[in-house]
């Protein structure tokens, strides 16, 4: 399946006919992720070159769809999990509807977040990429979007008619595509559930899971948990819990990959998600096969028996030689692939160009950092006016005030001074 996939990609790439590509999912998901339960069951019988195999041709796909020309629009209506994920997140477009639950769940099975996980979790606002790498906790419909995984919000009634209009574009360019999806933009409704990771459960999202290590971000959630007059104290608890339910060899993973992967283009990243695919499959930790055994297979309820089966009993260095190493023999079973060739590491699209504005282009805009800064301090009307101006885009009026809430002080206006907007974090 994953070749034939590949090769329709390729051959509508080429197709003169072909102005653009949608991805649509068939019944209540996208994707839910790829067979892993075959891939571990191959494991049980000692054949570990079906899974190597398996993410190989996965990653490759991904990797190819990343690399599209033609415009890629993905409607994620519905559950977009692991494997899902990897082939919708390098969209040129990505929409959202309010049935959306997207994940990267891996370290409940004992594995780690792929599919270019470590390219694009790092590059989402602030520490928000490692808590969902880590925790393998999902988003679900407007806060896809207004996350930036999103590049569009569409109520899902009406995703028949955006098709519809989009089929009836002549020769689509990109921003043409952009203006019809934002035609169909769907505003928040009264009754609509509000983000689960905004306001003061960002900042603490945000405060932990910035921590420069494992050990740093479990000692911050432990002190926030402490602080029972803080009102995320009871979210950094039930944190604590969900991370000692989870693979200690996959946090540790994942944590090294998501920091490596910041730096890393995607070609990169996904080399490295490649050798640790093949880490697992080649015995560098039980883990995969424990955890894939035990939730997916056996349905056993309760924590798997991890090993190590806590995260003090582990050793960092260890599972950095066994991952990450050049020596590691656990890397040798490396197969060469289409995104090794440091030629092909950089692709057309720019995933994030239709999101909505990053925190860090808003900090320069408000710093006076940006091209379009003005010589004097923005109030806040004039940074929503200047925002609306420079993205125009539906949600940004949200994004800014959301962003200032948590990252600026409001100055009222004083003497000689006026109003403004200061970046305090």
């Amino acid at each position: 399946m994953l070749e034939l996939l590949k090769s329709k990609i390729e051959e509508w790439e080429q197709s003169p006919r072909c102005h653009v590509i949608i991805g649509t999912g068939n019944g209540r998901a996208f994707c839910a992720g790829g067979d892993v339960k075959t891939i571990v069951q191959n494991l049980q019988k000692g054949n570990p070159e079906t899974g190597i195999r398996f993410f190989k041709e996965e990653f490759e796909l991904d990797y190819a769809l990343a690399r599209l020309k033609t415009p890629y629009i993905a409607i994620l209506d519905g559950v977009t999990m692991g494997g899902g994920v990897g082939l919708s997140i390098n969209a040129m477009f990505r929409v959202a509807t309010e049935n959306t639950v997207f994940a990267m769940p891996e370290t409940k099975i004992g594995y780690s977040p792929d599919v270019g996980a470590s390219f694009f979790l790092p590059r989402l606002d602030g520490a928000l990429g490692t808590y969902l790498g880590l925790t393998g906790e999902s988003l679900r419909g407007r806060e896809v979007f207004e996350s930036g995984i999103a590049t569009h919000y569409v109520a899902s009634h009406r995703i028949p008619a955006l098709l519809e209009r989009l089929n009836n574009l002549d020769k689509p360019t990109p921003e043409m595509i952009n203006d019809a999806l934002e035609e169909f933009h769907s505003e928040r409704l009264s009754d609509e559930p509000r983000s689960t990771v905004a306001g003061s459960r960002r900042k603490a999202v945000d405060m932990a899971f910035s921590g420069s290590s494992v050990e740093d971000i479990m000692g911050a959630l432990s002190e926030l948990a402490n602080q029972h007059d803080h009102p995320e104290s009871g979210w950094a608890k039930e944190t604590l819990e969900t991370l000692e339910l989870r693979s200690p060899t996959s946090i540790f993973v994942a944590f090294e990959a998501l920091r490596e992967g910041k730096q890393q283009t995607l070609g990169q990243a996904l080399s490295t998600e490649l050798g640790i695919a093949t880490a697992y499959c080649t015995g560098a930790s039980p883990d995969f096969v424990t955890g894939v055994k035990a939730l997916l297979i056996d349905k056993a309820q309760g924590r798997p028996e991890w090993a190590p089966n806590k995260i003090g009993d582990l050793s960092p260095s260890n599972v950095l030689s066994k991952f990450f190493s050049r020596d590691s023999p656990f890397l040798r079973k490396v197969p060469e692939t289409s995104f090794t060739d440091p030629e092909s590491l950089s692709f057309p699209t720019e995933p994030m160009k239709f999101s909505l504005p990053s925190e860090e282009e808003i900090g320069r805009l408000v710093r006076g950092e940006h091209p379009s800064s003005s010589s004097t301090a923005f109030s806040l009307e004039e940074l929503l006016q200047k925002a609306q101006e420079l993205w125009g885009k539906q949600g940004v009026e949200a994004k800014i005030k959301d962003v200032v809430s948590r990252r600026c002080e409001v100055v009222p206006k004083s003497g000689m001074q006026e109003a403004h907007v200061l970046w305090i974090h």
